[in-house]
């Protein structure tokens, strides 16, 4: 499966007629005509989201390359530099995670090191990848290039090869750090051949030791949060080490591992890359019939239908339901839409014994006979996300492909024949890629239902009882040590409620934490019916009183906390003794929802055209502070 791409439809037979079409499309776009940027990103990301192989990866990289030559404007793909060096041949590899970070929502440009001159390149502030301006760089070594190659039998020599091979590593990153946005490092492979079989595992000396004892380093830096840790060696033994390792290939081409295998490679950089930029997927949708129980609830009945222990084929339905709760603990939205009526679809959520899922589970239950395209996008409205955000696991092809073709912007997987592979097709796609897990994902989920149920209270009064009536509390404070991993994912991941989209890394947000040039917030909002979490970030430049980056989580709009956020801001400028604030709107595909926010607040025009980049400016004497409907605890101006 895995080797395969199996979770993905086959490549269309007419691959060929539909690129060369795009690249048409491409070339009048670039001239000023034809389709728009954001049609052509969602051609591009649909034809990636196939199972391409080598060649068909490096044609559809070499379209990018083009499109990216005309410096398109924003659309529903990030943008990312990013450099690879690494130990043999990778040029192959290039073009390969171009085309594989498409369907990860991801326009990348990627910036090859040299032959052989991995370390030169990381620690030389001149090198063309140093100097590259890349958003972030993959440092692939394997064992032969960090000295790990050899047996260490002698008393102590294990433990000085490995602290060599960590301290040449550690030089790597510290150069690397200090020219691009972030360091991504992939684990290193052992060889497949033993020295004293199963002793390997216990011997301190035997390669695959050696090689276990690095990467457990490794780990250790990802926890620090010093890397991003890309894990092929667990990749290489689902597939298997000794077709990773192809022998014949090192040493007729210097290719790190087998050129089969260069499209999964691809795609695991690719989504570790898209994690780290915020283009993961949010939620996952459920078909409820032969999806997440076998059978047809509105024919079978609950007693007929195939679910829980007893039988193979319940026991693999129970496995579907494990794994949509285990992605829901760590932060993963569920949603349901089904075919059915709405009673009979929640029958079996409510009556049968071995429901492991349960209707509190669910954010968002859509059950009726319209189409799938169409409830899905409820569903997105609905949660106040976009329907990019969106995997759809569903058993029907038919529905699968009316899915794709109305929604290319979704996720769907191909499910195989066997319900028991279904829980493995849709972990193996990588939708759900993360580098960080903070306290908060464990909520998320349930803050989207508590949403939902906010939302539905909403009707029941005037909208100021309502907001009175929630009880909330708003606690604004400085960027800290703390909640870094989650303020640098608000600013990853936020495109809708974000004032300028500007990206900023884990490592950059803690040099925030003491610039003193900087005014940084982080805001909480808890309410009567639970915590929400983190909801807000600001970014303001001291020395300008300019708002570098505001954005907000969707799920309080309409709440007035963005009257709360202006006047934490507003009371730091003024301790800083300035006159006014600046406020910028850079339009990307996805923030027109903010278009009007500063006017909105009282800001008025400075610069800038209707459609177009704008500035703001609120002047600090005019400022009335508002009755806002929440307590605010705040400490910024003190901090």
């Amino acid at each position: 499966m895995f080797a395969d791409l199996a979770w993905l439809q086959v490549a269309p037979a007419d691959f060929r007629a539909q690129l060369k079409a795009l690249r048409a499309d491409v070339a009048a776009h670039a001239a000023g005509g034809g389709h728009s940027g954001a049609a052509i990103e969602e051609r591009l990301h649909a034809l990636a989201s196939t199972r391409l192989d080598l060649n068909q990866l490096g044609q559809l990289a070499s379209t990018v390359g083009t499109y990216l030559a005309a410096a398109p404007a924003p659309g529903p793909l990030a943008h990312v530099r990013l450099g690879l060096i690494g130990s043999g041949t990778l040029g192959m590899i290039e073009p390969a995670i171009v085309g594989a970070a498409l369907r990860h929502r991801v326009l990348a440009t990627v910036i090859g090191g040299d032959y052989g001159s991995a370390v030169r390149d990381a620690i030389d502030p001149a090198s063309a990848v140093r100097t590259a301006g890349l958003d972030l760089v993959l440092v692939a070594l394997d064992h032969r290039t960090l000295g790990l190659d050899r047996p260490q039998l002698a008393p102590g020599a294990a433990d000085a090869a490995v602290a060599a091979a960590a301290e040449m590593m550690a030089g790597m990153i510290d150069g690397l750090a200090a020219s691009t946005g972030g360091v991504m490092v992939a684990t290193v492979v052992a060889p497949p051949e033993p020295l004293f079989g199963s002793l390997d595992a216990v011997e301190a000396g035997s390669v695959a030791a050696q090689v276990a004892a690095f990467n457990a380093q490794l780990v250790e830096w990802a926890r620090a949060k010093r890397i991003v840790l890309v894990d092929t060696a667990r990749v290489a033994a689902t597939v298997g080490t000794e077709r990773w390792h192809d022998a014949w290939q090192w040493h007729a081409a210097k290719l790190p591992f087998d050129p089969d295998l260069v499209p999964l490679y691809a795609d695991i950089v690719a989504r570790s890359v898209a994690a780290v930029r915020g283009t993961t997927r949010k939620c996952l949708v459920l078909d409820l019939d032969n999806t997440l129980w076998g059978g047809v609830i509105g024919d079978d009945g609950v007693d007929g239908i195939a679910l829980g222990q007893g039988s193979a084929r319940g026991e693999a339905f129970l496995a579907v339901q494990r794994a949509a709760l285990g992605l829901r603990e760590r932060g993963i939205i569920l949603a349901v839409c089904s075919k059915n009526d709405d009673d009979v679809a929640r029958t079996p959520f409510r009556d049968h014994p071995d429901m492991l899922l349960k209707e509190s589970d669910i954010a968002a239950f859509v059950a009726n006979w319209g189409d799938k395209a169409t409830n899905l996008r409820a569903i997105a409205a609905a949660l106040n996300i976009g329907v990019d955000a969106l995997v759809f696991l569903d058993d029907n092809p038919v529905e699968r492909a009316q899915v794709r073709r109305e929604l290319p912007m979704v996720a769907v997987p191909e499910l195989p024949a066997d319900p028991a592979l279904y829980p493995r097709t849709l972990l193996a796609g990588g939708w759900f890629e993360a580098v960080g897990f903070a306290a908060e994902d464990r909520s998320r989920a349930d803050q989207y239902r508590a949403n939902a149920e906010r939302a539905a209270f909403a009707g029941t009064s005037d909208m100021a009882g309502y907001l009175a009536s929630l009880a909330m509390v708003a606690d604004i404070r400085a960027f800290d040590t703390v909640n870094r991993a989650r303020i640098a994912q608000l600013i990853n991941k936020s495109n809708q409620f974000n004032l300028t989209t500007r990206r900023y890394t884990e490592a950059q947000v803690a040099a925030l934490e003491t610039d003193p040039a900087k005014v940084t917030l982080q805001v909480r909002l808890a309410d009567r019916f639970g915590d929400n979490g983190m909801i807000s970030v600001v970014i303001v430049d001291r020395a300008t009183w300019e708002i570098d980056t505001w954005l907000m989580s969707c799920r309080v709009l309409g709440r007035r906390m963005e009257e709360a956020v202006l006047d934490q801001v507003v009371a730091a400028a003024r301790a800083g003794g300035a006159a006014a604030l600046t406020g910028r709107y850079i339009p990307s595909a996805k923030n027109k929802m903010v278009a009007d926010h500063y006017p909105r607040l009282g800001f008025t025009p400075v610069d800038g055209e209707p459609g177009g980049e704008t500035v703001w400016r609120l002047a600090l004497a005019d400022y009335v502070t508002p009755d806002l409907p929440m307590r605010v605890d705040s400490t910024v101006v003190s901090a």
